[in-house]
């Protein structure tokens, strides 16, 4: 009877769809107990436990760890697997925060864990898309459904710092990132090859390096596999569009008794992409805010007929050589021509293997590749004039003299290039990293693990239609009155055109030929390189010594070395470097730096079932790192774990950060972008700054613009120069956490935590917003910044907002994490479990110049690029698990916001709309289990819940905010078999 009693558990606990859970984690799930796992996580079947909640959890609950680090694989079977579900003993694993194996519940770092289940029953296609929804995940990150100029990457921010103050590891270890981006690129995963995440939710730099200021993400795959899987799942919404698909598998082998293991797994995804026609609330397109008493602006103001703007009157072609006067039925709108999320197929392959020889040196090896290609459309591109650093003219000003010019007097163009095509760029990553090592006992308790990485990426990028200015020119006929010269006027010269091959002369004021817009398009390519070179030594011992009192414990003490050099270099198109093309500009940047590191970490159990001291426990970790860049700092990180009876536990951490500048920040050559923002002195926006309207309209007058009718060229994007500073010192930061986790013995299954964190950093490595540099300048408020904002000296457009890195000041934000989880079986067969994760966000200050004014963004967004800070965020989920048959539901919450522009709220007196509401989203998932088969079919977005209105002029919404909800209703199905 035992022995079928623990069969039945045993096959009961297959839950997991596709590649499957862990032995750990059916040795955790039902007893709140972890299993002793050496180095990797193993799996020989399926033994997750069907009574497994859907949940994540603070660290202090014993929850599945895949992939412990510093220790050497061992077999585990499935007799061990239900010797430790039966037996209910506690043992030690190695969790993110720590170098030293401890108790779950000994760990007084806030971590959260993620498992595999988690993940999948979601149907997210990647691993960004599923942490979008735990609410400690920031909206500073890179999302899959923001396509103008993402270059398709997907990067995680926590706690809204950023996403290069994240780390994010793979087994404990760095990875290569994307050279892009400069940060870790979640497409890059498959998820299905995922066992569990785990997220420090503070900060991680004195044992783990510089990068994790806001905490670290150590994503855990699943290693030493001696069955086979193969998962198929496919995905659409209910409007017909966004299909998405993946297979996935993978093939384990053991060998020579089990000493050896060679598992390799691999992946392909795809998923279209949405249009943005094709969502009636993101079509057309809302530019901006809306004054009082004003109707709304909609799309751009640079039509594919042109604008021909002369000294006395704003002119639209008809066709037919005649003109009317500009009017907002000829703004363009751009929404029926770009994508609203991106395309995607992402390829992946890993091998993973290590042999025991002896206790003391099992060398191992892992290879992870991913190749990615990304595609999303754009509008064709506007014409303006030459841009940074071109010396090309920088307004494109028809003289009245020349023939086809019938307004007789000079005329200045904007006009968007129709005849060129939608801007489509296509980005092709390969991302591989490589990792050798061994691990084992030296003596007397103490293990090592040494290990070299190296990693490598490259992407190639290129986008069609973005135009070869000198050609367009030529085919205009027109040149330059004085060469070299961005301010000189234009002249007549057909012979330019005549003389050049392929050109074909034609008139401004009507569409090129087939002939001339082939001649005078252009497609262009740049090129970007990361490389990481990381050399690792990891030595520790949890039993150096015993306590030398009554009811001490062990202390442990861990210490390493890191050598780790990072590079990074930029190729941009040589057209575009120069500014010869019509799209961004852009400089070279390369550079890199190196760092060698050292850590020591001290664990000391102080009291152990003692009264009032059931556990007391403290850890103390250091960290030295002597940069070739920046000399040498130090950081340091000290906490406490005290659990005065076995049902209630309090803990605390304060700790240090530091963050050299990336190379982006550092050697970055100064490049063009498009900032969301807008004009102060456009017609449609000096109202909407409310008592400061008069002062701004003034300022305004005084560069010769009259904001009651002047028009900007730039609608809700502003040319910006961005570019490196290679004055930037190094930002540091300090952190602390305190809170309790309640796991009551009389109400078995439950358990609560309650966190309270807070940050601060100093000398914040960031740039200014256009928009906070132009309302400084047109307000008043600080009149220096008016020198960072130049004008086209013919129209008064806006030539360029100056916005370099620098040390701006500082930052501040608080808050409180509340997690419960709660597991009970109803009946022999049906268990009922709910999670709930929540975050109350207290304070976000931020001071934009050091000594300067602090502004509270707490509870606000920014509208005008998407990002914001809501006081409350929720994730939710309730399970019900029937046999083979389980449901699962959850539930998404993010508060209401109000819009801010980086320096005052908007108010209700400036726009009919002034913030957003709170936003509830649905989802569901069924599961069935038959034989080795199992089956998975969920509904995201349940209700079809849309995103709300946001006056941020690209798609009416906020992507990094709310795209969990841009696809709309969709479904999705999976099919997974083990063999």
């Amino acid at each position: 009877m035992i022995v079928s009693r623990r069969n039945t558990l045993l096959c009961a606990s297959v839950l997991g769809m596709g590649a499957l859970s862990s032995v750990a984690h059916a040795a955790t799930e039902s007893t709140h107990t972890s299993s002793h796992v050496r180095h990797k996580t193993v799996t020989h079947g399926p033994v997750r436990s069907a009574a497994t909640p859907a949940t994540t959890a603070p660290v202090s609950v014993a929850r599945p760890v895949a992939a412990p680090q510093f220790s050497a694989p061992v077999a585990v079977n499935r007799s061990h697997a239900v010797r430790s579900i039966d037996s209910g003993t506690q043992e030690s694993v190695v969790v993110t925060g720590s170098a030293l194996s401890t108790s779950n519940n000994q760990n007084a770092n806030p971590v959260q864990v993620i498992t595999s289940k988690q993940i999948e029953q979601t149907g997210a296609n990647t691993l960004g898309d599923y942490l979008q929804r735990l609410p400690s995940v920031g909206s500073s990150g890179t999302t899959n459904s923001q396509t103008n100029g993402t270059a398709g990457v997907s990067c995680i921010d926590l706690r809204n710092l950023g996403q290069k103050r994240v780390l994010v590891l793979i087994d404990g270890k760095r990875a290569a990132m994307d050279g892009s981006a400069s940060c870790f690129d979640m497409n890059t995963i498959n998820v299905h090859q995922v066992a569990s995440v785990e997220i420090l939710k503070d900060g991680g730099s004195e044992l783990y390096g510089a990068d994790a200021v806001s905490g670290v993400i150590n994503i855990k795959l699943k290693h030493n596999l001696d069955d086979a899987n193969l998962t198929v799942r496919g995905g659409i919404t209910d409007r017909g569009d966004g299909q998405s698909g993946m297979i996935s598998g993978y093939k384990g082998w053991n060998f020579d008794h089990g000493k050896g293991n060679v598992t390799i797994s691999g992946s392909y995804m795809t998923q279209s992409g949405i249009r943005q026609n094709s969502r009636d609330w993101a079509n057309p397109v809302v530019s901006g805010l809306i004054a009082p008493g004003a109707s709304p602006t909609y799309g751009s103001s640079i039509p594919t007929a042109g604008r021909f703007i002369t000294d006395t009157a704003d002119n639209v072609p008809n066709g037919d050589g005649t003109f009317h006067d500009f009017s907002k039925k000829d703004r363009y709108n751009y929404g029926n021509d770009q994508n609203l999320t991106n395309s995607l197929q992402d390829a992946t392959l890993s091998f993973d293997a290590h042999y025991d020889v002896n206790s003391h040196f099992t060398p191992y090896g892992n290879f992870l590749y991913s190749h990615r290609n990304s595609n999303t459309q754009m509008a064709p591109i506007p014409v303006s004039g030459s841009i940074y650093p071109s010396t090309l003219p920088v307004a494109i000003t028809i003289p009245g003299s020349a023939p086809y010019n019938t307004l007789g007097e000079d005329a200045t163009m904007y006009k968007r290039m129709g005849e060129w095509g939608d801007r489509v760029s296509q980005t092709a990553t390969d991302t591989y990293t490589a990792k050798i090592g061994a691990s084992g006992d030296i003596t007397h308790g103490w293990k090592y693990d040494l290990s070299y990485t190296y990693g490598w990426n490259q992407v190639m990028s290129q986008t069609s239609g973005v135009g070869n200015y000198s050609k367009l020119l030529q085919s205009y006929g027109l040149s330059a009155e004085e060469p070299g010269n961005p301010d000189s006027a234009l002249i007549y010269n057909p012979s330019i055109c005549n003389a050049a091959a392929g050109c074909t002369l034609s008139n401004p004021f009507n569409k090129l030929s087939p002939q001339a817009a082939e001649y005078s398009n252009y497609t262009s390519h740049d090129h970007y390189y990361y490389q990481l070179r990381d050399l690792n030594l990891r030595i520790n011992n949890n039993h150096v010594a015993h306590m030398p009192w009554k009811n001490g414990g062990d202390l442990g003490i861990a210490l390493g070395m890191e050598h780790r050099g990072e590079q990074l270099a930029y190729h941009p198109d040589a057209l575009v470097e120069s500014g010869q093309t019509l799209t961004n500009s852009a400089s070279y940047t390369g550079g890199g730096f190196n760092v060698t590191e050292g850590y020591l970490e001290g664990k000391a159990t102080l009291l152990h079932n003692a009264f009032l001291a059931k556990d007391l426990t403290v850890d103390a970790q250091g960290r030295y790192s002597s940069y070739n860049t920046f000399g040498s700092t130090k950081n340091w990180k000290a906490s406490i774990n005290w659990a005065p009876v076995q049902d209630i536990r309090f803990r605390a951490t304060l700790g240090t950060s530091y963050r050299q500048p990336n190379v982006y920040e550092l050697y970055g050559g100064q490049s063009l972008g498009y900032a969301s923002a807008t004009d102060p002195c456009d017609s449609g926006q000096v109202g909407t700054y409310g008592s400061l309207t008069p002062i701004v309209a003034a300022n305004c007058a005084k560069q010769g613009i009259n904001s009651s009718n002047f028009v900007s060229a730039s609608s809700s994007q502003v040319p910006t120069l961005f570019g490196g500073n290679s004055k930037l010192k190094p930002e540091t930061g300090r952190t602390y956490t305190f809170g309790t986790t309640v796991t009551p013995r009389w109400i078995p299954g439950l358990s609560a935590s309650v966190e309270y964190w807070h940050y601060t950093l100093k000398n914040m490595i960031s740039y200014l917003s256009s928009q906070y540099i132009m309302n400084q300048c047109y307000t008043g408020a600080t009149t220096s910044y008016c020198n960072d904002i130049t004008r086209v000296s013919s129209t008064n457009q806006l030539n360029s907002v100056t916005a370099l890195y620098g040390n701006i000041g500082g930052l501040k934000t608080s808050g409180i994490d509340f997690d419960l989880d709660y597991r009970i079986r109803v009946t022999a067969h049906d268990v009922f479990t709910v999670s709930n994760n929540f975050q109350q966000l207290v304070s976000y200050l931020q001071q934009n110049e050091i000594g300067g004014k602090w502004y509270n963004y707490a509870g606000r967004m920014f509208y005008q690029n998407g990002t914001g800070n809501p006081r409350v965020r929720d994730y939710a989920t309730v399970g019900w698990q029937h046999g083979a048959i389980g449901v699962t539901y959850m539930m998404s919450y993010m508060g209401g916001m109000r819009w801010n522009d980086t320096e005052t709220d908007v108010t209700r007196s400036a726009s009919g709309r002034t913030k957003t509401p709170g936003i509830f989203s649905h989802d569901v998932t069924v599961t069935y289990r038959w034989k080795k088969w199992n089956f998975e079919a969920g509904v995201n977005n349940l209700l079809d819940k849309k995103p709300p209105f946001v006056a941020g002029g690209t798609d009416n919404s906020a992507a990094a905010l709310y795209g969990n909800l841009y696809m709309g209703r969709n479904v999705f199905l999976q099919a997974g078999v083990n063999f």
